[in-house]
């Protein structure tokens, strides 16, 4: 019985206690104490179309959900005997299941954002090589098969003016050198036609382009590279794979990248 009035007379106290001071309202927007705001809206982190410079939890929920998209709708879409490409201890197999294509990638090669394609690695100790992904518009393009930009020569001819525009430069005494090297296609294992090219381009720039007599504008070389491309068409989309390498260690990375090249698969996606 003395426990009960004891009880009783604390939990009187605690209510009295209570009582007496105001209740609290808003209690974060009324702390003395600086509270940390989120530097990037929640909205922003789940918007399917956003691109480069996603937050990291994006990247995570492309990540899972590409896992589940290739283990349960690849054999909807009738995948079941097509061999997608294995990553290896050497590379990683990337998934965009927004924009419907794969690849394979160097594991030890980082992600670049902000680089204005729709994804862009690079090794990070030569600079120089890198791989990205360009895609037409889906509202401007109606592309049925890599065969509408004609044959693959007709196709290589276009991927090199495209090169030559992107690096064209304002500087005086630049100069550049380009050459295809090779054009291919070949039928994937999920049965579309690919066009593979490679292009070489040399840029080449005067030491002292104000000079006034021309044995004073010395041409020395600035960079030889080799550009491989790989060309898809699904989804209404053009799709192109674009590889880079200095020529000087091309033949050492050429391997790695070729392996690249055959990993890359445009897929379907369901509407």
């Amino acid at each position: 019985r003395w426990l009960l009035m004891a009880a009783g007379a604390v939990a009187s106290t605690i209510g009295t206690l209570g009582a007496s001071f105001p209740q609290l309202r808003f209690p974060l927007l009324n702390s003395p104490f600086p509270h940390r705001k989120l530097s990037t809206p929640l909205s922003s982190c789940i918007r399917p179309n956003s691109r480069l410079g996603a937050p990291r939890s994006q990247a995570l929920r492309r990540h899972v959900l590409s896992s589940l998209f290739a283990a349960s709708i690849f054999p909807q879409l009738g995948f079941s005997g097509v061999s997608m490409a294995e990553p290896s201890d050497e590379f990683k197999e990337y998934i965009d299941i927004f924009d419907g294509y794969s690849l394979l990638y160097p594991k030890n090669w980082i992600q670049v954002r902000g680089a204005g394609a729709d994804i862009f690695f690079r090794d990070p100790f030569v600079l120089d090589e890198n791989l990205s992904i360009e895609l037409s518009s889906p509202s401007s393009s109606r592309y049925v098969s890599v065969e509408d930009l004609g044959p693959p020569e007709s196709a290589a001819a276009k991927v090199l003016k495209q090169y030559l525009t992107e690096f064209m430069s304002t500087r005086l005494g630049v100069r550049r050198e380009s050459s295809v090297l090779s054009t291919s296609s070949r039928v994937a294992d999920d049965g579309k036609l690919y066009y593979q090219i490679e292009v070489n381009i040399k840029s080449y720039a005067n030491n002292n382009e104000l000079a006034v007599m021309p044995q004073d504008r010395i041409v020395q070389l600035e960079w030889d590279r080799r550009y491989l491309s790989v060309l898809g068409v699904g989804n209404n989309r053009l799709y192109e794979l674009r590889l880079q390498s200095p020529e000087n260690v091309f033949l050492d990375e050429e391997k790695d990248l070729r392996r690249v090249m055959d990993s890359f698969r445009v897929i379907n996606l369901v509407n």
